[in-house]
């Protein structure tokens, strides 16, 4: 174990009495921002590296499961409900989840000092989300799908799709039928045997 992945375990052991809770072989690696720290839940063996900042507004939470990975500068934010990130997911760097967007339709009012509105996020598990992705309110991703670097992704995807634009859309869905992933023909919606 590296002398900085020792120093982030010394922490993860301070940080189970600040937080909901903070698993075994956790850790989170420094400069940190964190708002509402007994409103977010980190599981075993989760592994955030440096450049995060979780805010749990209110009564909103954060619950990441384990065997997770947290690239560089991730921001994730949750307000009213929980936001979950599912087991053995991998989250690149520069990557921003909410469950939140601000109204902006009161004129003359500063966007942030308008209503909040808050829509269910949630990650399945064994998903990868690339780099500089943003995984806008509402949206929830099924199991093991792969979302496309710098994506802007909004709205519900099944399990085993990969997503992939701006705005997201699915691009390829595994067929367990023929044990392919498969292009989206976009004619009916469904998936066809042609390659990209």
């Amino acid at each position: 174990m590296s002398i900085d992945k020792l120093f982030w375990a010394l922490r993860g052991i301070i940080y189970k009495s600040f937080f909901g809770h903070f698993g075994n072989l956790s850790y989170i690696g420094k400069p940190v921002s964190i708002i509402g720290k007994k409103n977010i839940y980190v599981m075993n063996r989760v592994r955030i590296y440096p450049g995060v900042r979780m805010e749990a507004i209110g009564n909103g939470k954060i619950k990441i499961e384990e065997n997770t990975s947290i690239g560089q500068n991730f921001h994730v934010t949750s307000d009213v409900e929980t936001l979950l990130i599912g087991k053995s997911t991998v989250i690149s760097g520069n990557v921003f989840i909410t469950n939140i967007d601000h109204g902006y339709k009161e004129m003359g009012k500063q966007i942030l000092k308008q209503k909040r509105i808050v829509t269910t996020t949630r990650i399945g598990e064994n998903c990868f989300i690339g780099y500089g992705a943003a995984i806008q309110a509402g949206t929830i991703l099924g199991k093991q799908c792969v979302v496309g670097a710098n994506s802007v992704v909004r709205g519900i995807f099944p399990d085993y799709c990969v997503i992939v634009g701006a705005p997201a859309k699915v691009v390829r869905r595994y067929n367990p039928q023929s044990g392919e992933w498969e292009r989206v023909d976009k004619s009916n919606d469904r998936c066809n045997n042609s390659n990209v």
